[in-house]
């Protein structure tokens, strides 16, 4: 079977055989669907009939659909985590006058739900159906109903293929059949607020957000964290950018429900619009997040407001944890599974040679590049240190050292006829001026110094190089390296590092962060994010993939070089 860029799953099962079904038709679905699966519901269609072609119908929002749907996005996370799986519910709605239809436990109302086919962000090109076939002859008609009947629903690409999964779940458990046809209706409102990050939208932030479409009518307003609500988040440089977030968001929700008017505004406090809004009746939370919505209410009342009812969801599990990440899914764990990856494609740099691969690496003061540079080092790269060439500068008779008294002053000259760096380092320093004057006579120099020792690596024979350079992006050296690899640390963790490795005070510490360019600018210009917060071994794993890695991607450049025969 050949895969598809984008399908569309139709669940046709009841609702209470699901759970058990669930897994197996997800990991069958992953066998043909290579980067979005949507998931269509509705439970007791019947695709095996010659008479009429089966039609969509509104099914109710009851707990067993808003249970499936939390197992169905934890189900996901474990069996097929790189696609992007989204329940859409258009045609899940509370009816009056509901029918139930023999068999299938859903009522079904009224009405058509698609009165014209709903397009999605990303157009199927395959239809996937678990429906039981009673009969294999009944092969070729069921997929032609399944393609005729996804094509009521939403707009497909043109030749849209039809796959019946139901002959690969053939090991899936028995499970009981006898149930009584009502479930529990589900209580929903006409407006519903939920906050959160939304940063690389995952499996828990899916369900939570597919509940509250399902609990909303009429309008669900969606709190993004921005700007101080960020600041204590675990790397929180690798956090998309607030616009990005909000674009995925606006996605999802309009293939999910277009029907809801959706209302999404940024949060720099906890509240954001939750306390003064008196339209709002509803709140969604999990176990984690309930005294926030406590805490809403209580501000609420103090507003004159009623307080909201607080929907509970559960989190979601994430079985593939490692000890730095959280046991739930999280975007944290997923920013900390960056590090060491490639995170944007690097620069095309036709004046550097082949060989050696040049990686410029920086971080600022206490980030712990140093270390990961002597790792690289160990691992076969040659190791260039630009502090140690900035010293070399200085040394009397070379063209800084005697530059440097001409600008700055003769008064600068040790006994040992040596620049006195200190005296230097307070004649420039909180004057931009005079910083940038003695950085104009260095960084020229050290430059220079840094391609004479990436030759000699060259003919020494090395396929890696690494630049260990504080100033790399500042001093503009990026055009003598192929990648940029940045070390980040939080601010708070820096200051200690200082102040225990130069042993200054806390606000001299500061003062020297300050003077650099922050995390998160230097991350702007990162190809490779890398993190010594934790344990050593922790950084070497990172340091080992992104190795790794590496390794993979000069050797595909060098394939490409390869003359045509």
């Amino acid at each position: 079977m050949s895969m598809f860029s984008t399908g569309i799953l139709v669940l046709t099962s009841p609702l209470h055989t699901l759970p058990l079904r669930i897994a197996p038709v997800l990991s069958s679905a992953a066998q043909v669907v290579e980067r979005t699966l949507y998931v269509h519901f509705h439970p007791g269609l019947n695709l095996g009939t010659s008479v009429g072609q089966p039609r969509p119908v509104f099914i109710p929002p009851v707990v067993d659909l808003s249970s499936l749907i939390t197992g169905l996005y934890s189900n996901a996370a474990n069996v097929c985590a790189h696609l992007d799986v989204r329940v859409l519910l258009t045609n899940v709605r509370a009816q009056p006058n509901n029918t139930t239809s023999p068999g299938t436990g859903v009522s079904g109302g009224a009405g058509n739900p698609f009165p014209s086919p709903q397009p999605l962000s990303h157009s199927p090109e395959v239809v996937l159906t678990d429906f039981a076939l009673q009969d294999p002859g009944q092969s070729p008609l069921v997929a032609q109903c399944l393609q005729k009947y996804a094509g009521k629903c939403y707009v497909c690409k043109p030749g849209l293929v039809s796959v019946l999964l139901h002959p690969q779940l053939e090991k899936v458990d028995k499970v009981e059949e006898v149930r009584g046809s009502e479930l529990e209706p589900m209580k929903t409102y006409s407006e519903v607020v939920v906050g959160g990050t939304f940063d690389r939208l995952h499996g828990a932030h899916k369900t939570l957000l597919n509940i509250s479409c399902l609990l909303a009518n009429k309008r669900f307003l969606i709190g993004v964290c921005d700007q101080d609500l960020l600041k204590k988040k675990v790397l929180k440089e690798l956090i998309e950018p607030y616009a990005l977030r909000v674009q995925h968001l606006r996605e999802f929700l309009q293939d999910v429900k277009p029907s809801l008017q959706y209302e999404i505004v940024p949060l720099s406090d906890p509240f954001g619009p939750s306390i003064i809004d008196a339209q709002l009746e509803c709140i969604v939370v999990s176990e984690e997040t309930r005294k926030g919505g406590e805490a809403v209410n209580k501000k609420r009342l103090e507003n004159g407001l009623p307080g909201l009812v607080l929907h509970e969801i559960q989190l979601l599990k994430d079985a593939h944890h490692t000890e730095i990440e959280e046991e739930k899914i999280s975007s944290s764990s997923l920013r900390s599974r960056l590090l060491g990856t490639l995170l944007a494609e690097p620069k095309d740099m036709p004046h550097l040679p082949l060989v050696p691969y040049i990686i410029g690496l920086t971080g600022g003061s206490g980030s712990g590049k140093s270390s990961i540079a002597r790792q690289l080092e160990a691992l076969g790269a040659a190791r260039i240190d630009s502090d140690q060439l900035g010293h070399e500068t200085y040394r009397p008779g070379e063209v800084v050292y005697n530059r440097v008294l001409e600008e700055f002053g003769q008064d600068l000259i040790n006994e040992d006829t040596t620049i006195n760096r200190r005296a230097l380092g307070l004649k420039v320093f909180g004057n931009k001026e005079r910083l940038k004057a003695l950085t104009d006579i260095v960084w020229p120099e050290i430059a220079l110094r840094l391609k004479q020792r990436i030759q000699q690596a060259r003919e020494e024979g090395k396929q890696v190089c690494v630049v260990d350079a504080a100033v790399l992006l500042e001093a503009g050296w990026t055009d003598i390296v192929h990648e940029v690899w940045v070390a980040v640390i939080p601010e708070e963790e820096a200051v200690s590092r200082i102040m225990a490795r130069d042993g200054i005070s806390q606000e001299d510490a500061v003062r020297r962060l300050q003077s650099q360019w922050c995390n998160a600018r230097q991350v702007e210009q990162a190809n490779v994010v890398l993190c010594t917060l934790w344990e050593p071994e922790i950084t070497q794993r990172q340091v080992w993939k992104a190795w790794e890695l590496l390794q993979k991607r000069i050797q595909q450049r060098l394939e490409r070089a390869k003359p045509s025969s």
